[in-house]
């Protein structure tokens, strides 16, 4: 049963069925609870996944984030792994053999956004700073860890999303408004937005 406060399922355990209280944005596709459950919330320091996150949230813009972690495994193939140094480097040739892949969203503005936002990233790296620092330095590098009642209350931005949206185009990057910025800080840890009734809310670490 599933309402505006959470999602319940059964998890098999030890031979026993226990149930698990999920945020309510979570449907009953694997995927998703798999990603709910070992993912989202999960603090992220890697400054590659940091940049895959960004680049995956970018692609969503206007979508189902259900969509894009569907086509997840074949973005990482066609675009490298998100290695930053290889996408900076795409041509025409690569974004129009991107374009025709169904396997990935085929849209030109968000595959030239990876590619820009890509050369920006090398341009943060080489002047000394990580992209980890850079980030979370809007959250002074302390997950936010907040205590939504229910996933009406949950916020689409804040301050410091709308801090690193302005930032983030300053030095380059696209596709970064204030709202991506935002469930890329959910995803990635910067702030925990699980609701309290979660299984994932207590110490979201792991």
């Amino acid at each position: 049963m599933v309402n505006m406060l959470c999602r319940l399922s059964s998890d098999e355990t030890f031979g026993e069925k226990n149930m698990k209280v999920r945020c309510g944005w979570v449907t009953s596709d694997p995927v998703y609870v798999e990603y709910h459950d070992t993912e989202w919330g999960v603090p992220v320091h890697d400054d590659r996944r940091l940049f895959e996150y960004l680049i995956l949230e970018g692609a969503q813009a206007g979508l189902s984030w259900i969509t894009v972690l569907k086509k997840r495994a074949h973005y990482r193939k066609v675009f490298d792994n998100f290695d930053p140094e290889k996408i900076a480097a795409y041509d025409h040739r690569k974004i129009s053999r991107l374009l025709s892949d169904p396997g990935i969203i085929r849209n030109r503005r968000k595959i030239e956004s990876a590619v820009k936002n890509a050369r920006a990233f090398l341009a943060l790296k080489k002047s000394g700073e990580s992209f980890d620092d850079y980030l979370w330095q809007f959250i002074a590098h302390t997950p936010r860890i907040n205590s939504w009642q229910t996933d009406a209350e949950v916020p689409t931005t804040s301050p410091e999303a709308e801090r690193m949206s302005h930032a983030l185009k300053k030095a380059g990057f696209s596709f970064v408004g204030p709202t991506i910025c935002y469930a890329f800080m959910q995803a990635v840890g910067m702030v925990n937005d699980h609701i309290v009734s979660c299984f994932r809310h207590p110490g979201c670490k792991k």
